[in-house]
């Protein structure tokens, strides 16, 4: 990048942040809290800025089909939950002060622009946050894919996900007192111990495009801001 050329960073939210925990559904609170903080880093950071988010909150695919939804229409019903997140989210943040733009890989025509690749680097070259919605479009894709394709679309620097704890760890820190948090680790690493903290299609998208990942904590109140300013928080997968 040269000097003048404004880093380019695809941050992916779970759903589950603009909800309290234990709960479903989005939490005007919480929606609040995130949305801040992401205008407020934003403003800081002197980066271009899209996001990715999830529909967790709301509709989970196969988990919440309980086997009477069958797997396509599930994961529909998923994509449009990121779009209900999305819209809230632009919301917030544009009434946090920062002009946003969502779009979907899904043709909602009224509610949101259909994503066009180049519609959406032409958004952020005008400093607004663009929020993708829609997931990748297609069933049997988790939104960690879809943040891995966008992010390699829009030829971003690197992939920020923001999740529930303070990065990667050799196992599961709510399960073992003992999981080690792992600072620095490849692609192939990864893919090779099964971590679980992103699904291996979205590693391999991200390993095929040379696109780094920075795991990070969502809840430590700075994070965010640190995340888009280039410090060293959580884990990177390189």
């Amino acid at each position: 990048m040269s000097a003048t050329h404004k880093k380019r960073i695809l941050l992916k939210l779970s759903g589950e942040a603009l909800s309290m925990e234990g709960h479903r559904g989005i939490n005007p609170q919480s929606l609040k809290e995130i949305a801040t903080e992401i205008a407020e880093a934003y403003k800081k950071a002197n980066c271009q800025l899209a996001i990715v988010i999830g529909g967790g909150n709301v509709w989970r695919g196969v988990r919440d089909g309980g086997g009477v939804i069958d797997r396509v229409n599930s994961d529909s019903m998923g994509m449009l939950a990121t779009v209900i997140n999305a819209i809230a989210l632009q919301s917030a943040i544009e009434d946090a002060g920062v002009p946003t733009r969502v779009l979907t890989s899904i043709n909602i025509y009224q509610l949101a622009e259909p994503f066009v690749r180049r519609k959406a680097m032409r958004h952020l070259e005008k400093g607004r946050i663009v929020i993708f919605a829609g997931g990748t479009g297609n069933p049997y894709f988790t939104t960690d894919s879809a943040a891995a394709l966008r992010a390699s679309e829009i030829n971003a620097d690197v992939l920020l996900k923001a999740t529930q704890v303070d990065g990667v760890y050799d196992c599961d820190p709510k399960k073992n007192p003992q999981a080690k948090l792992i600072e620095k680790i490849t692609y192939a690493e990864a893919i090779e111990k099964r971590l679980q903290f992103m699904d291996t299609a979205a590693l391999a998208i991200s390993m095929e495009n040379k696109l780094p990942i920075q795991v990070f904590n969502l809840h430590q109140k700075g994070n965010i801001e640190k995340a888009l300013c280039g410090d060293k928080i959580g884990t990177v997968i390189y």
